[in-house]
Formats: structure tokens, C-alpha cells, sequence
């Protein structure tokens, strides 16, 4: 069973989505994007128990808390505006197909959609294919003041006109979807709580016969009063005092303490899992275990589901890389890749991305209206698999995940140019940090890779920005460079290490060596006591920078600036990235707002109240 469509229309921040899907896909972009959301509206429409809790759906499931529409006419009811999530399901299996065969319907893997009525004759494999279309409707009721939430068959042709068929809670197990959401999930997953992980492994097991009878039983026969000898006068006394009020025809004791309500609700929350963790702990609950070893327990569960459902697991999950060291990272999403009929992951960390084929990572970005949309990773240009995977580590995911790339030629200057940011940033509070804007540094190792990744860049809908040395390159090369930046510096320098020994002023550079000698971190770099010609310290300069690029001498050189004393060629340059993102306003303080608020005059004869 696979998910290969997904609508949503007005859920939480979405107002409108429409997704393809094609296996395995990890869902990527900047937070509050609605990554989450999506895994949320699988869930509504696929899960077996969201629909089934009490209300199903609250305010703030709506787009904006929408979910009337204002009337025209005055006096007129409000209009309820739903929830609608759909989605297209595929590889049905026999048993489904069984259960749900009226409802199915054939998908075109091809073109992907579903084929109308008029074009039955076309439904030949292995192009299409049968299928399921299934959609989530929520909407508030007025006349019962709740929300209410239902999932229906699409494709119903043997209800009564303008309904569809439900879709029962034993359908949507068949379907096998299980959503583990970022820590929330871990609270209550070891709990026997209705659709915890391990509820629903003992019902897949068929293990909960009798399991609540029998504990009843046994708890309803422990006294344990027997071993608080200093309890037995407490109890009688409130026994006593309660005679003198309620009569009662108990031959015998008529209270009596027990460990729990004596109901399988309260033992569901009661009963609690503990592990050991270490040779010299007794077993704890398991919440109270790290977090990182808390969600490995929480695999494992998902795992033991997985190996009872093995033709059939689709699972949703939050960020798995939450408190977990990068081995584990990476394991969890192979699991997740190997061991499971389809899943849907969201993530922030290069240890899980770099797992997923640029074809499995979809960039999700929001329109103005509250839309979302989402761009395959190799629908960019440029990037192949091979490069994806390689640069993942090195600062492409945190450019995708961000709004704009500075992208340099060589280490030295994706160590240097940060360094400069810094300082400008810290000499002007106007200026919006580029990491708050989302504005990152990559580097490209070489100025030949400059033009793909600056269009891979910029194709994901970011803004671009280039900075590389002054070179003899042909009209075609420098207009691949310049079309793969929205703004493009070739600066005048042949090198890097040229433009800071010619632009940084001389007594700077001096006091960097002079530096480097009395330290000792030059090495076998040679420098005179005292200080040469000018000249001679801008050409020692340049062979120090040249000779230790891997030594970040570059960035300690212009850490030890002051503002003025920086680069004016990347001051500049980095000044168009900074006006590119510009500082929000900020939201004034009470004390400032109510000083900068217009005085309203007095009436005459009015009292002022004094300060």
C-alpha cells in the first residue's frame, strides 16, 4: 500500500496543498512550513484512531480557526467551511481489494491520475493500476455546538445520491499507517493507552484476551492494608464518623483501599513500562530514560509492527534525528528505507537527508495565500545524486532548508567571509544576521563547480549570491557564472589572499604576523623580527594565506579587524546580500509604544489622573 496523491484544503496552516508522491519521501524546507502538517492530515485521513477520539478535530485545525463562513444576508446562518484531505492509494493488496472492492477505481502511473469513466479500456497494466481514493471531511455541526470529523470512500457508487461510503476503523488498520510524531509520541508509546505502539502490538499479536480481567482480579484481591499496621485505626475512624451519617447494612468493613479504580481506562494509564539501562540502575519508567535512548525504544516498537504487518506498513515521522548521535540517525532512516512499504519522514539533519535520493526528498515552499507546494530535489538543475550525497554534510542541506546561499570557490573564504559578516553585524544592529534571515555559506571546492550549484540554488527559490577571483574565462563562462546569481561578484583580485593583502591596511597585516611569531603558530613560515617595507609584509602576507589555507588564517586575520579596517570588496559585497534581506521592524516595547502613541488633549473640565 502506497500513497501517490495528497490534497489538503484548509488544515491548520495550510490552506491549500496538492502533493504527488512516488515511494519513499522525506519532507524538507524551513520550520512552519507545514511539514508536520502534512504528517498530521496523513494521519486524519489513513490513521485508525484520529477520527475516533472525542472531538476529532478542534478550532485551530482550521485554516486561520475558519470553520464558519460569515453569511451574506443579514440574519442568515453561518456556513460551515470543512476540513477536506484526500488521498490516492496503490499496490492494494488481495486482502483490501476484498473488503473495498466496490471502491476501487485505476490510477495512470504514467500521467498520474485517475482514469474517468468513459476510459475503462485503457486500464491495462503494467500503466495503471488499481486504486483507492479516500478523503477526511471535517466541519463544525451548530446544532450540536462540536466538531466532527469523518473519513469516506471517493468512489462510492452504491450509497445514496450525493453520499459516500465510510470508511470503518477495521478498513484503516488494514492499511497499515503508523505516525510517530517528534517527541510527543514517546510519552505515551511504552503505555497501554488506546493506540500507544505497544496497544497496538499486543491487538496485532491477539495477546489482550483477558489481560485486564485477569489484573483486576488480582488487584481487587490485594490488601494493602495488611502491611500498614498504622493505617488500620485511621480507616476505622473515618468508618466510624461515616456511620454516624450514612447508613449502610455492610456486615464488616465498608471502606477499603485499592491500587487502582479497578478499570481497564485507569489501568491503561496506570500500567507502566520499565527498563534497566545499566548494570548498577534497578528498572525506571521509561520516561524517565534519555531522550535518545527513549526514541531507539520507540523504533524498536515500530520495527516489531513492521515484522507483524510486512506487506503493509506505510510510516509518518517527525524528525528522527531528535537527541540521537549521527550512527543512529542514519540506521533509523535505512530502516525506514529498507523495512517499510512506503515512509514519510521529516528532517533537518544531514545524516538522515543524505540517505534519501534527491528524487525521495520533496522541498516544500509556502505561496502568499497560505498554499504549499513541493519541488522534487532532482526536478532542480544541475545536481546529480552523487553530488547530492556527497555535499550533504558540507552545507547543502542547511542552504535548502534556508532563503539564500553565499556561494564561495574555496575554504578560505567560506571560513573568511562568515568572519566578516560577524563583525559588520556586530558593529550595526540594523543589519538582520544572515543566519536569523537564512542565509548560508557553501562552498564549492572550485570555481568550475560555481554554476551548478548556483543553479541548483537558485531553482529551489532561493536567492543566490557569488563571490569568486578575477580570471581569463570565456563570454560563455562568465555568463554561466552571472546566470547562476541573482548577484554576482568576480572581484578584482586574482586570489583571495590577494584581495586581503592588498585591501587590509598594512599595520593590520603586520600585527597578524607579528602574532603568528610570537605564538609559534607559523610553523616552519618564516618571519622577521623586525618589520619590513610595506611591500615586503603585503608579500609575506600573501605567502602565509597561500601556503595555510586548511590553517583558517585568512578568518583569524580579519577576526583580529576592526570594522574599518575590513575588506572594503567584501564589505560591499556582503552589504548586497544584508540589503537583500532586510531587518524586520520590530515590535515596540509597552513603555515605547505608550511614548510614541499620539496624545489625546484633555476635555475641558476634565480630571487627570496624576502619574
Amino acid at each position: 500500500m502506497k500513497v501517490v496523491q495528497l490534497s489538503v484544503r484548509n488544515f491548520r496552516g495550510i490552506k491549500s496543498a496538492d502533493l504527488q508522491f512516488d515511494g519513499h519521501t522525506l519532507l524538507v524546507g524551513p520550520n512552519n512550513v507545514g511539514k508536520s502538517t502534512i504528517c498530521e492530515a496523513l494521519d486524519l485521513v489513513l490513521g485508525p484512531d484520529r477520527i475516533s477520539r472525542f472531538p476529532p478535530v478542534e478550532e485551530f485545525d482550521f485554516h486561520n480557526a475558519n470553520y464558519l463562513q460569515t453569511p451574506v444576508a443579514e440574519g442568515a446562518e453561518p456556513t460551515p467551511i470543512p476540513i477536506r484531505i484526500a488521498v490516492v492509494l496503490i499496490d492494494i493488496n488481495a486482502e483490501i481489494e476484498n473488503r473495498c472492492g466496490q471502491h476501487l477505481e485505476f490510477w495512470h502511473t504514467a500521467e498520474r491520475r485517475i482514469l474517468g469513466a468513459g476510459e475503462v479500456a485503457e486500464a491495462n497494466a503494467p500503466l495503471v493500476v488499481s486504486c483507492l481514493r479516500l478523503e477526511t471531511q471535517a466541519r463544525y455541526n451548530p446544532e450540536e455546538d462540536e466538531f466532527e470529523a469523518q473519513t469516506y470512500f471517493t468512489h462510492s457508487p452504491n450509497a445514496e445520491p450525493d453520499e459516500l461510503d465510510r470508511v470503518r476503523r477495521e478498513v484503516k488498520r488494514l492499511f497499515g499507517f503508523l505516525y510517530l510524531r517528534a517527541v510527543r509520541t514517546g510519552s505515551r508509546a511504552l503505555s497501554l493507552e488506546r493506540g500507544s505502539l505497544l496497544d497496538l502490538i499486543l491487538r496485532l499479536r491477539g495477546t489482550r484476551a483477558g489481560l485486564w480481567e485477569k489484573t483486576i482480579e488480582r488487584l481487587r484481591a490485594l490488601d494493602i492494608e495488611q502491611d500498614a499496621a498504622n493505617l488500620q485505626p485511621v480507616l476505622h475512624s473515618i468508618e466510624a464518623r461515616l456511620g454516624k451519617y450514612i447508613a449502610t447494612n455492610v456486615a464488616g468493613r465498608t471502606t477499603k483501599l485499592h491500587v487502582s479504580q479497578l478499570t481497564r481506562e485507569h489501568l491503561r494509564k496506570t500500567v507502566s513500562f520499565f527498563l534497566a539501562v545499566s548494570q548498577d540502575q534497578q528498572p525506571v519508567p521509561f520516561q524517565q530514560v534519555g531522550t535518545g535512548t527513549l526514541n531507539v525504544l520507540v523504533l524498536a516498537l515500530l520495527s516489531f509492527i513492521a515484522e507483524l504487518k510486512p506487506s503493509s506498513v506505510i510510516f509518518a515521522m517527525e524528525e528522527p534525528e531528535i537527541a540521537l548521535p549521527p550512527h543512529t540517525q542514519r540506521r533509523i532512516a535505512d530502516y525506514l528505507l529498507g523495512k517499510t512499504t512506503q515512509a514519510f519522514a521529516t528532517s533537518h539533519s544531514p545524516f538522515v537527508i543524505e540517505r534519501f535520493e534527491p528524487e525521495q526528498t520533496l522541498l516544500l515552499s509556502r505561496g502568499p495565500d497560505s498554499s504549499v507546494v513541493g519541488q522534487r530535489v532532482s526536478e532542480s538543475s544541475g545536481l546529480k545524486g552523487n553530488d547530492f550525497r556527497r555535499y550533504a554534510r558540507r552545507g547543502l542541506t542547511e542552504c535548502m532548508l534556508g532563503k539564500g546561499a553565499i556561494v564561495v570557490e574555496g575554504l578560505t573564504e567560506f571560513h573568511a567571509l562568515p568572519v566578516v559578516a560577524r563583525k559588520m553585524e556586530e558593529a550595526n544592529e540594523d543589519l538582520h544576521p544572515l543566519d536569523i534571515a537564512g542565509v548560508a555559506f557553501f562552498d564549492a571546492e572550485t570555481e568550475g563547480q560555481m554554476p551548478k550549484f548556483g543553479n541548483f540554488f537558485k531553482s529551489l527559490g532561493l536567492k543566490t549570491f557569488g563571490f569568486y577571483d578575477l580570471a581569463h574565462r570565456t563570454p560563455q563562462k562568465k555568463q554561466e557564472l552571472s546566470n547562476a546569481y541573482d548577484i554576482d561578484c568576480e572581484h578584482a583580485y586574482a586570489g583571495f589572499e590577494a584581495l586581503v593583502s592588498a585591501e587590509v591596511p598594512i599595520d593590520r597585516l603586520w600585527a597578524f604576523l607579528d602574532d603568528l611569531r610570537e605564538t609559534g603558530d607559523c610553523g616552519n613560515f618564516v618571519i622577521p623580527a623586525a618589520r619590513p617595507a610595506d611591500d615586503a609584509v603585503r608579500g609575506l602576507v600573501m605567502s602565509a594565506l597561500k601556503g595555510n589555507k586548511g590553517a583558517g588564517w585568512a578568518a583569524r586575520l580579519l577576526d583580529g579587524c576592526e570594522l574599518h579596517e575590513l575588506p572594503a570588496t567584501v564589505t560591499a559585497f556582503l552589504g548586497q546580500v544584508y540589503a537583500s534581506f532586510p531587518k524586520p521592524a520590530e515590535v515596540a516595547l509597552d513603555a515605547e509604544a505608550d511614548a510614541a502613541a499620539p496624545q489625546v488633549p484633555a476635555e475641558p473640565g476634565a480630571e487627570v489622573a496624576p502619574a
